[in-house]
């Protein structure tokens, strides 16, 4: 049948003749057109296995989402909802518009199926953001909707907790669940917040100010926080304690690494930026292990960070994760990663 052919292999070669950031831009606009086509919709992607599967209180029909970043603006909702996923974040916004860094800002290094971005939180600010999530259709079909919350680059690190508080007011009214991203290495000293007194009075404040909107808005809406690959055991058993201080319900583990290990010696391998793709994976098999053990069953993780297969789906599962998030596998293997992984799950029995 058509709907059980990867077309992906085909279009990618056009694709991958296109820098990183137009072909980006370019594949969302075509997702977009194809998605609006039901005959072709199910050529490409088929139809999704249902895996139902509840965590902080929602209900997940299946649990293989779509990471943050990818659709930063929240424009493609409903397009990117017709691939299968389980549930998708969009994001990071920021409280104001702001370019980003310079272009070129995102690079490919295939031959290990990786990409390096310094986007800088790119994004046309909360107002707009809030207009685009408000139109789209995925939740009514089942899906679950993230959204992602950081800081201006021109908001002083000190000051940071206002910007927060100010994206935690926004998006509440909107989401299923609300990340806070302290973990982005292309934000200057963003990651500085990952250390135990500033990620205390961060979530101190955001949990503060989250009651105060759940009575507001008559509903809990669950508050995770993603933290970087790039951390020691010591830190990540900090952020632990300071979680449960502060009753967030999960963790979102993990973002970019700024190691080149694994990529060493290739084109790109030496540009700045946030590594991502299988170099990720078992870092971050690492630090979901970590914080399983110390946070109990009860708190939940999402694992993110170089899933290129069904397998990978698997192993994050079994090191401790509730739910997954792909990225840039989807960029290397196509749609069809999407099922694999809920497939792989499924047969797993995990």
């Amino acid at each position: 049948m058509l709907s059980n052919i990867n077309f992906y292999p085909l279009i990618r070669p056009l694709l991958f003749r296109l820098d990183a950031e137009t072909a980006h831009h370019k594949t969302l606009d075509m997702l977009t057109r194809v998605s609006q086509i039901k005959a072709l919709k199910n050529c490409l992607y088929g139809d999704m296995p249902q895996l139902p599967k509840k965590v902080m209180g929602l209900t997940f029909l299946n649990p293989v989402g779509l990471a943050a970043g990818l659709d930063k603006n929240g424009e493609y909702i409903d397009a990117l909802g017709a691939l299968g996923f389980g549930f998708i974040e969009v994001g990071t916004v920021t409280p104001k518009a702001q370019s980003g860094n310079p272009q070129p800002r995102l690079f490919r290094i295939p031959e290990k199926q990786c990409l390096i971005n310094r986007m800088g939180f790119n994004n046309q600010g909360l107002d707009s953001f809030l207009a685009n999530v408000q139109k789209h259709q995925y939740r009514e079909h089942g899906g679950i909707l993230g959204l992602n919350i950081g800081k201006n680059a021109a908001t002083p690190i000190e000051n940071a907790v206002d910007d927060y508080l100010i994206g935690l007011r926004g998006v509440y009214p909107h989401a299923d669940y609300i990340t806070i991203n302290i973990s982005s290495p292309n934000t200057e000293n963003l990651r500085s917040l990952q250390g135990e007194d500033e990620l205390d009075r961060l979530l101190k404040a955001l949990t503060e100010e989250r009651e105060i909107l759940a009575q507001t808005h008559a509903k809990q809406v669950p508050l995770l926080l993603k933290i970087a690959p790039d951390i020691s055991e010591e830190q990540c058993i900090a952020i632990c304690n300071i979680v449960r201080e502060h009753s967030l319900d999960g963790l979102i583990a993990t973002n970019t690494t700024l190691s080149r290990e694994y990529v060493r010696g290739f084109d790109h391998a030496e540009e700045t930026g946030g590594l991502s793709g299988p170099a990720v994976h078992a870092m971050s098999l690492e630090v979901i292990s970590t914080l399983r053990r110390h946070l109990g069953p009860d708190i939940a993780i999402i694992g993110v960070g170089g899933i290129n297969d069904g397998r990978h789906a698997v192993e994050k599962i079994k090191a401790g994760a509730d739910l997954v998030q792909i990225y840039t596998g989807l960029i290397y293997q196509g749609p069809h990663l999407v099922k694999d992984c809920v497939n792989a799950i499924k047969a797993s029995g995990v």
